[in-house]
């Protein structure tokens, strides 16, 4: 026989979490919210996962909101295991992913009064969520009213916004009252908005007059539709595509390795190749160096596609167009002539000057960090989603091609501190197989990502480990340290592998040293399995940093 919590505020979360389609809960262990683990867990509508770290658990919601395309809903106890939640919120806030955050809370008398595991829970994420709302005890008065409004406000702000929206919810003892049987709740009519848009003529006019347009595109995900309208800007040569490996777009005539292309650009270069015209898509983007190029540039007029975030990222923004991309270039394609722009034709010879010299530098790159990712580009297989984690292993992925294989990277706030949990919970939701390449110190930091009962056996993990964050002998400026400075407390030199926790954890483990070694597994490695594997490519010694180094220096000559 079934168990229901008796609280009729859980009972109402769990009647519109229903109605709106929010199946997936993720659940962290503790008392105060033991009633919404009872009554979820008891539900057939809900997928329901335990996932103990909280922090680990918010970026699992992170990777399935991700794979599932809409919210997931994370649920905790009160007190500290609220906070572990903030830095997936902040991520989810930046990265436009759908949470709907549930925290238990003591009643709102036994705040600041001492009281075990109470903390200040209401409005704890308002700096970094879509919208904040705390639900009334159940012995209030009109509470079934009140809750029930309140609760239909914040599902429908999650799904409009796509983003974090925090439900704190006090819950009164006993906690553990249940019932066998619900009662019933009136059928919800659903008021979520959806924007009209309809391109201004001015805009059309400022495109046919504009002779240098340029379209930079940053983190996002997959969109066949835009794909395919950008493929129709660019046929004849009308545009420039600037892309990065997360952007995941793929064209012959997209422009894919932005550093390739600008590291060594002079102020000479800023103004030949700058665009009057810049269209931006998407988010973060994670070239610096683009960033220096436009800043430098100042375009004339800059458009920013989005329906939330209007950044001026490059100090020139002109026009804040808060429409999805598909819809104002579906719309804009109807007024527009594509004709050739000179533009296109100066960025390719610049293209074509710079890849040529990308496959000589291939030909002579020793073993390291740089060797790997080009092997690895080169043998995934093309079904599988790539997750990076951040600093290293996401700007060595800009260098090289990955054809058409969805990519991922938590660029919004740019961590390390739950990739490797964001890509379990990709995993989770997703019927193609799941590779993280991360570097050491991202995995070390984010080991509870494994702690995981729900990883499916065609996951895999490659860990280019390197002995230290070596993202700091690559930048400019750490440098300028005392070595042992330098060594011990940014870039944090270590000697730490994975075979042991791979073994914890019901990985398979497999290490590489050299490139024969290399060459010869990673193909296996990919090979279905009754566990999911971890490949561990030491580069300790190896001076990857000076290889990417040397590689940019090669890319400076004729």
């Amino acid at each position: 026989m079934k168990k229901y919590s008796s609280k009729r505020s859980i009972q109402i979360l769990a009647h519109l979490l229903q109605q709106y389609g929010i199946s997936d809960v993720i659940i962290s262990p503790g008392s105060r919210n033991a009633p919404l683990a009872i009554h979820f867990s008891e539900i057939d509508a809900f997928n329901c996962y335990s996932i103990v770290d909280e922090r680990s658990a918010a970026f699992v919601g992170i990777g399935m909101a991700k794979s599932e395309k809409k919210p997931v809903a994370i649920t905790c106890t009160s007190g500290s295991a609220v906070a572990n939640y903030y830095p997936a919120v902040t991520e989810a806030f930046y990265q436009n992913v759908p949470l709907l955050i549930l925290t238990a809370d003591r009643p709102t008398d036994f705040v600041d009064i001492f009281d075990g595991q109470t903390i200040r829970q209401k409005d704890i994420f308002h700096q970094h969520s879509y919208g904040d709302f705390q639900l009334v005890e159940d012995s209030k008065e009109n509470a079934e009213d009140i809750n029930f409004d309140i609760i239909k406000k914040a599902i429908e702000l999650c799904f409009e916004k796509q983003g974090p929206v925090h439900i704190n919810i006090p819950l009164e003892e006993p906690l553990y009252e249940l019932v066998s049987e619900l009662p019933s709740f009136p059928t919800v009519e659903k008021t979520i908005r959806h924007k009209e848009y309809e391109v201004p003529s001015n805009l059309i006019a400022d495109w046919h007059t504009s002779q240098r347009i340029m379209i930079l595109v940053g983190t996002r995900d997959y969109s066949p539709e835009l794909e395919n309208q950008l493929t129709q800007l660019v046929k004849n040569h009308s545009v420039v595509v600037l892309s990065e490996a997360n952007s995941n777009l793929y064209h012959e005539k997209f422009f894919r390795h932005i550093d390739r292309y600008i590291f060594n650009f002079t102020e000479e270069d800023y103004k030949t190749y700058a665009p009057d015209l810049l269209i931006t898509v998407g988010q973060n983007v994670v070239s610096k160096k683009v960033k220096q190029f436009m800043r430098n540039a100042r375009p004339k007029q800059h458009w920013h596609l989005d329906e939330v975030w209007q950044p001026d990222t490059y100090f020139s923004l002109t026009e804040k167009i808060e429409v999805k991309p598909e819809v104002f270039f579906s719309k804009l394609l109807k007024f527009i002539n594509l004709e050739p722009r000179p533009y296109f034709n100066l960025w390719d010879v610049l293209r074509d000057k710079k890849d040529a010299k990308h496959e000589l530098f291939l030909n002579k790159a020793e073993f390291s960090d740089f060797y790997f990712f080009n092997k690895a580009s080169q043998t995934i297989p093309q079904n599988y989603n790539i997750h990076f984690s951040n600093s290293s292993a996401i700007r060595y992925a800009q260098l090289f091609d990955f054809g058409k294989r969805k990519m991922y990277c938590n660029r919004g706030t740019s961590g390390i501190d739950g990739s490797t949990s964001t890509a379990m919970g990709f995993a989770i939701k997703n019927a193609n197989p799941t590779l993280l390449i991360t570097g050491d110190l991202g995995f070390f930091y984010d080991i509870n990502g494994l702690w995981n009962q729900y990883i499916p056996p065609f996951v895999r993990i490659i860990i280019f480990n390197n002995g230290e964050g070596n993202i700091f002998k690559i930048i400019p400026g750490p440098g300028n340290a005392n070595p042992n400075t330098l060594d011990e407390f940014i870039a944090t030199k270590h000697r730490k592998h994975a075979e042991h926790l791979a073994k914890h954890f019901g990985f398979s483990y497999i290490k590489v040293e050299d490139e024969p070694t290399l060459d010869r597994v990673l193909e296996n490695f990919f090979k279905p399995d009754l566990q999911p594997k971890i490949l561990e490519v030491n580069t300790y010694g190896k001076n990857s940093a000076d290889v990417q180094k040397a590689y940019f220096e090669f890319m400076k000559g004729n």
